[in-house]
């Protein structure tokens, strides 16, 4: 699906995988989403687990998550048109069977 501007995003069984256009190469970032980014917040700080604040973006509410090794990764909410689940579909093998 075509979110405009050039912002691909494909919908997986059980995930999504964007592909966003970018002016300089070799640039990689990972985010998860979430349903809801305040109960996710809420639910990984009584866990003792750092997220900062909720940021309200273009394309949805995003805090980052502290890694053990002092990197984040993002999580957020998405406000973006979405693409429709795909449905994993029965391999050859098991369809021969």
């Amino acid at each position: 699906m075509d979110t405009g501007a050039g912002w691909l995003i494909f919908g997986l069984p059980p995930a999504e995988v964007a592909i966003h256009p970018a002016r300089r190469n070799n640039l990689h970032e990972l985010y998860l989403m979430c349903n809801d980014i305040g109960a996710f917040v809420r639910r990984m700080k009584a866990r003792g687990v750092g997220c900062g604040p909720v940021q309200r973006m273009p394309w949805g509410l995003l805090s980052l998550v502290r890694l053990p090794g002092g990197g984040a990764v993002g999580v957020y909410e998405p406000r973006h048109a979405r693409p429709k689940a795909v449905r994993a579909r029965a391999s050859r093998r098991r369809r021969a069977s």
